[in-house]
């Protein structure tokens, strides 16, 4: 989710075949960019014995910040597992132990979800009408109702002229009439505050309108049968008029959110400290899927991961934000199975290698794809497994598409001895590509969690072919938004690689957050997560393909083949498929995992006593 890695976060991080992970960018260690959703054979981690009981503070505890706390560009799993506690949207995914009911959409802010049969969708799959629950509020002064209107400057929002624009511009340019034609007009405009209202305000899509105040008309380019799954996205989230005072996502409009779930950040210190209480203007009758047991919740960064594992176990934290738990934790805690572990096949490809297509460096090598196809025989995919928990978490993997998500046919084009890498092979292909001494490249890494060791791994490998790298250290809270969704960045050589996770922002039928967020390139800009600007006219033209499928099962092969089209090309380099270990304080009950965190539904915990 960023996902998304958040990655998307990840993510990630991506609904009718089986079990995928969730699309925004990955979180500090999880995939995502926000990306099945149960445990294996752990649902007893739920801990769900006992009356719930209401109050007490819920404590998280992690190494890095949000990318975002403005909906519109939030892509970070990490973000997303406290916008499902201050934002809603017009459809979502409920908390559930039961990964089919976990990611088979429900009505939020919606009454309903719309079908042919009760008038919600056209007969020809054009149009989408949506009508609002009357007694969602704003936590505003006074406390007011979400409108259509409200859902319409939302929407209006995604593609401003700031490097904090959407993260998935793509879901939203190609689907919905009009949406392309705003964005171009948008982009022409100066990123002041002043600026920014004047355009929205006096500009409308043509497909996003208000009908009435509780109703809403979405008119598409073409069918779409994920268009509600775009829907349920934070990103699709209502935004309320006070927000035209601020850039988005400035350091002030994080000072001033506004929400409408059922809490509220009443503090926020970058890097360091984000605080939620209760919305006053929140109540249950109005929500039918968050039940929002505690009072506050306190997230705490600046903490390695050994540091997280400790506060929790000790009972002075109660979950992980952004971090997993530390590999050398996991076989004792498995050996005396302890009830406080939780693993969850995740179905995301965490974390993988990509390539700077853009970069001026070494003479534009990664332009280059027999370059990158050297590259691809370098990496010792099972020492990076072992930084993530070993075999029993992780398989080594050699496509874009992780197994569970539409379109994966195990594939492994670059395969080397027991996936351990092969650097001969690698140095050879360097030299007839060009660089018969190896090159320098600059490696954009994230300064916590598992993060810094996969830089190190990596740098092993490269050196082994010839290749030296250069690692450039950087926050979990800058890595996203100041680096890799960063066009200039990119374009300046600032970084030749880097590895960010990816969490599919849906499940099953996921092509389109998969394939599409991460190597559309007709998409790209401030805020892509097409992070190396990888635009192949092969893929982009399978990507239609598969989206004009009329279902899942005619799309996966052709999902199959995009796939590997950008492995003939080495888009990327795909390190595993894994599982994540989540780890909760013993006063936590009805710990439910939520996909596209990778990490804890806030929502739906409760403590021992409300303590």
């Amino acid at each position: 989710m960023a996902r998304k890695s958040r990655s998307l976060a990840a993510g990630a991080v991506i609904v009718g075949l089986a079990l995928a992970a969730a699309g925004c960018t990955s979180s500090s260690n999880n995939p995502g960019p926000k990306q099945s959703g149960a445990a294996d054979a752990n649902a007893a981690n739920v801990n769900a014995g006992g009356t719930p009981a209401k109050g007490g503070t819920l404590k998280l505890v992690g190494s890095g910040d949000v990318d975002h706390l403005d909906t519109a560009s939030a892509y970070y799993a990490a973000t997303y597992t406290i916008e499902r506690a201050y934002s809603r949207q017009l459809f979502t995914y409920p908390a559930s132990t039961d990964s089919t009911k976990a990611n088979t959409l429900v009505a939020d802010l919606a009454t309903e979800l719309p079908t042919q049969a009760n008038g919600g969708i056209s007969a020809d799959g054009l149009t989408y009408t949506i009508h609002l629950r009357p007694d969602a509020m704003w936590n505003t002064t006074p406390a007011r109702a979400i409108t259509a209107q409200d859902e319409v400057l939302g929407m209006k929002r995604l593609c401003n002229p700031t490097p904090n624009a959407v993260g998935a511009l793509g879901y939203y340019a190609g689907v919905i009439a009009g949406f392309k034609e705003y964005c171009d007009g948008f982009a022409k405009v100066k990123p002041t505050i002043a600026d920014i209202k004047t355009y929205i305000t006096g500009h409308d899509i043509s497909g996003v309108t208000a009908v009435d105040a509780n109703t809403v008309k979405f008119t598409l380019v073409k069918p779409a049968n994920d268009f509600v799954n775009i829907l349920a996205m934070p990103f699709s989230s209502p935004a309320p008029q006070e927000y035209l005072a601020y850039l988005p996502d400035d350091a002030n409009f994080r000072s001033h959110t506004i929400s409408d779930g059922p809490y509220q950040i009443v503090s926020y210190t970058a890097n360091q400290s984000i605080k939620l209480d209760r919305n006053p203007a929140w109540t249950k009758a109005s929500d039918p899927v968050r039940d929002a047991y505690v009072d506050h919740i306190q997230v705490t960064e600046g903490q390695d991961e050994a540091a997280v594992q400790q506060q929790i176990q000790a009972g002075a934290a109660d979950m992980e934000f952004d971090t997993t738990v530390p590999t050398a934790n996991v076989p004792a805690l498995k050996a005396t199975k302890d009830a406080r572990l939780g693993i969850y096949t995740s179905g995301v490809s965490n974390p993988f290698l990509i390539f700077n297509f853009q970069s001026p460096n070494s003479n534009s090598a990664l332009a280059k794809p027999a370059v990158r196809q050297a590259l691809e025989y370098a990496v010792d995919k099972v020492a990076l497994g072992q930084i993530y928990g070993g075999p029993s978490l992780n398989t080594p993997l050699g496509q874009i598409i992780p197994p569970g998500s539409v379109g994966y046919e195990k594939y492994d084009p670059y395969a080397t001895p027991d996936s351990k890498g092969d650097p001969a092979k690698c140095k050879s292909m360097l030299a007839a590509a060009g660089y018969p001494n190896g090159l320098v490249l600059k490696d954009l890494a994230r300064n916590s969690g598992k993060h810094p060791a996969v830089a190190q791994s990596i740098q092993a490998d490269f050196k082994a072919c010839g290749v030296t790298t250069q690692i450039i250290s950087v926050s979990g809270g800058d890595y996203y938004g100041k680096y890799l969704n960063d066009p200039k960045s990119s374009a300046a050589g600032n970084w030749d690689i880097s590895e960010p996770g990816w969490i599919p922002d849906w499940f099953g039928n996921n092509g389109r957050a998969t394939i599409q967020p991460l190597f559309d390139g007709r998409a790209y800009g401030p805020g892509s997560t097409d992070w190396g600007d990888v635009n192949d006219a092969t893929t982009n033209a399978l990507i239609d393909q598969a989206l004009a499928a009329p279902d899942a099962t005619a799309a996966a092969p052709i999902w199959h083949k995009a796939d590997q089209q950008l492995m003939s090309i080495a888009a990327i380099i795909p390190f595993q498929s894994q599982s994540d270990p989540v780890f909760r304080s013993d006063r936590v009950h009805n710990a439910i995992f939520e996909s596209f965190s990778q990490s804890y539904d806030v929502t739906e915990a409760w403590l021992t006593g409300g303590s």
